[in-house]
């Protein structure tokens, strides 16, 4: 089986890995243009491609539709892990075996583009992987595997997306055996669909009017894209890492110095500042931030 992998960021390499060591037939990676990139604007290659080029393993990288039909009809399946790109239901049906994805949510559960910032979000205690063939819709195409893990309260998106992504390429492993097999995949069920959305920076704005329980997912969940923030003096302030800290709150926002330690009244409940970053200046301990502060009574985060 002639296999591609369509695939752009990080996440996709444990897939990579695992194809490429068990002797499956990776004959070329699919990933996203060279993007400019840093202060100079260079162009700068994709995690997979440059996986792929240490491994001598052919990168294509189409800039429309027609060059990526152009492509997939070399390949009997091609594997999707975030690649970045809407493929068309006529591309779907040009691979031997279509197109399967790896999803990072036990579908029909996140449906969409954020399924693990809005699990971390919501308070999920269960997440995991589905991989299922793409059809025409977002996310509803018939179910090859699932694998779950339980979500613990420390979870950020980052490191719940790097333990997804290891469950992941097992899944697609055996999901690759199951086609080489004539397995079926069970149609999946639209009842307890939810939607993921995208991300967006004004939504990473904090609310400290709302409780703290929800506020402290929040901030793991938008971590480290596109990190939870909020304002002090006029200027944005970027919030890293939160804990939820017993206490009688005051008026939402509002800051307090206790021992070298900086909450922050919510909603319902305080928050403690472990991580920060002010506006033009690196991350820090929130300790350190208050050394230079020089808080004021009754200021606030707004």
């Amino acid at each position: 089986m002639q296999i591609a992998v369509a695939a752009t960021p990080e996440v996709a390499i444990p897939t990579l890995e695992l194809i490429r060591s068990n002797g499956k037939n990776l004959a070329a990676v699919i990933t996203q243009p060279d993007r400019p990139a840093g202060r100079g604007l260079s162009l700068k290659q994709s995690p997979v491609a440059i996986w792929a080029k240490n491994h001598g393993i052919p990168v294509h990288k189409p800039k429309s539709q027609e060059e990526l039909a152009e492509i997939a009809k070399r390949f009997d399946l091609v594997i999707t892990i975030a690649f970045g790109m809407i493929v068309k239901e006529e591309t779907l049906k040009l691979p031997k075996y279509g197109f399967i994805n790896l999803h990072f949510s036990l579908l029909p559960r996140w449906r969409g583009a954020a399924p693990v910032q809005r699990a971390i979000e919501a308070g999920d205690a269960v997440t995991g992987v589905t991989v299922f063939k793409l059809d025409r819709g977002m996310d509803t195409g018939p179910i090859y595997r699932q694998s779950a893990i339980d979500l613990d309260g420390s979870s950020t998106s980052e490191s719940l997306l790097n333990r997804l992504a290891d469950l992941g390429a097992a899944s697609v492993l055996e999901t690759i055996d199951a086609i080489t097999a004539g397995e079926v995949p069970r149609m999946q069920e639209s009842y307890g669909a939810t939607r993921a959305n995208k991300l967006s920076k004004e939504e990473a704005r904090i609310d400290w009017s709302l409780p703290a329980e929800l506020i402290e997912r929040k901030v793991r969940a938008f971590y480290p894209n596109p990190g939870s923030w909020t304002t002090f003096r006029g200027s944005v302030m970027k919030i890293e890492k939160v804990d939820i800290h017993t206490g009688q709150p005051s008026s939402p926002g509002c800051l307090s110095a206790v021992n070298r330690e900086l909450f922050v009244s919510c909603g319902k409940g305080l928050l403690k500042i472990s991580r920060l970053q002010p506006a033009g200046k690196q991350v820090m301990s929130a300790s350190d931030w208050l050394n230079g502060a020089q808080l004021k009574e009754n200021e606030r985060f707004e």
